[in-house]
C-alpha cells in the first residue's frame, strides 16, 4: 500500500481522470488532497497557469479552494482523504474548518501557506483546535531572497521563517504538524544556507536545527514531498538513511507532483520493509484513518 500525502486536485495540469491514471501508474492507493487558500496578493500569479481556476481577485479561497478538493473526493471517494486549511486570520475560520470536519469528513490541515508568522495568535488558536479535532497540520515554509525573479515580487516568503514555526510546535503540543518546503527542509543542516539557497547541496553538516526540534518535539512530522523533501535527502544519502531510520515513526511520503522520484531514492536507500511500510502509509494512515482502500 502507498499513500501520497501531500497532493492538491487540478495540479500542474491533471485533472481527475489524469490523477487516478497517474496514481494507478505508480501504485498510489490514496492521496491527500490539499487546498491551498489564500489572499490573491499572498501568492505568485503563476499558479494561475499551474493550477487554473476562474477565482475571483478578491476571492480568499485561490489558488487551490477547498471545493476541488471536495469535487474530487465526491467522484472517487476511496481515492483521496480531504485536507481543507481557511486562513487562520479570518474571523469563521474555525467554523469553516469545524464544518468540513463534521459534513464533509475532513482529516487534515493543510495545506497552510500564507504570508504570516505561524506563531500569529489567530493561527494558534487553530493549531490547538485542530489538535483538539485530532486532525494533524501540514505547513509551508519559505524565506524570502533573491531567486532571480523580477515580477510581481523577487520571491514570496511564507510561515515567518524556522523559529516562528518552532514557537507554535512547542506551544501547542497537543498537536501534530507535518513540516514541508524549502525553508523547513534546509533546516536539516547546520551550513547555514537556509535564507541563501532554495536547495542547499553538499553532506549535511552538524546542527541542523531540525533535528533539535524533532528529538524535542514528539508532535513535530515530516512531509518528504517536493523537490525540497527530496532534495533535503537525497544530498547526503548516507545521511537520509539514519535519518529515516531514527525518525521512521514520524516520515510521511507525499509528492506534490506526479513524478516516481520519491519513491525510485527512498527503495534505493536499503530501508528495512518495516520502515519502508511506515513511510509509505502506515504513519499517514494513523494520522488520518481511512475505512476501505480500493486499487
Amino acid at each position: 500500500m502507498i499513500i501520497d500525502a501531500h497532493n492538491h486536485p487540478d495540479w500542474w495540469g491533471h485533472n481527475l481522470e489524469k490523477f487516478l491514471e497517474n496514481m494507478a501508474q505508480y501504485n498510489i492507493d490514496v492521496a491527500w488532497l490539499l487546498s491551498w487558500e489564500a489572499p490573491y496578493d499572498e501568492y505568485d500569479p503563476i499558479h494561475a497557469r499551474i493550477c487554473p481556476h476562474d477565482v475571483p481577485r478578491n476571492s480568499p479561497t485561490g489558488p487551490i479552494p477547498f471545493a476541488r478538493c471536495l469535487s474530487y473526493k465526491e467522484r472517487a471517494p476511496d481515492k483521496f482523504v480531504l485536507g481543507y486549511a481557511p486562513d487562520p486570520r479570518r474571523p469563521e475560520a474555525i467554523d469553516l474548518l469545524d464544518g468540513a470536519i463534521s459534513v464533509f469528513g475532513v482529516q487534515v490541515y493543510g495545506e497552510l501557506k500564507l504570508r504570516m508568522c505561524y506563531d500569529n495568535p489567530d493561527a494558534l488558536r487553530m493549531f490547538r483546535f485542530c489538535g483538539e479535532k485530532k486532525i494533524p497540520v501540514t505547513v509551508h515554509i519559505d524565506y524570502e531572497f533573491d531567486r532571480g525573479q523580477k515580477y510581481p515580487r523577487p520571491n514570496y516568503w511564507y510561515g515567518g521563517g524556522f523559529a516562528a514555526f518552532e514557537r507554535a510546535v512547542r506551544a501547542c503540543p497537543q498537536t501534530i504538524f507535518l513540516g514541508h518546503a524549502p525553508g523547513f527542509w534546509a533546516h536539516i543542516s547546520g551550513d547555514d544556507l537556509y535564507d541563501k539557497e532554495a536547495y542547499p547541496k553538499g553532506p549535511i553538516v552538524p546542527g541542523g536545527r531540525l533535528l533539535t526540534l524533532l528529538r524535542e518535539c514528539p508532535n513535530l512530522y515530516l512531509d518528504i514531498s517536493a523537490g525540497s523533501g527530496l532534495n533535503a535527502l537525497s544530498r547526503d544519502p548516507l545521511f537520509a538513511k539514519e535519518f529515516l531510520i531514527e525518525f521512521q515513526d514520524r516520515t510521511l511520503y507525499g509528492r506534490d507532483y506526479f513524478d516516481n522520484k520519491h519513491q525510485e531514492f527512498l527503495n534505493g536507500l536499503g530501508l528495512p520493509d518495516s520502515v519502508l511500510e511506515k513511510i509509505y502509509w502506515r504513519n499517514a494512515l494513523r494520522l488520518a484513518p481511512i475505512a476501505t482502500v480500493s486499487r
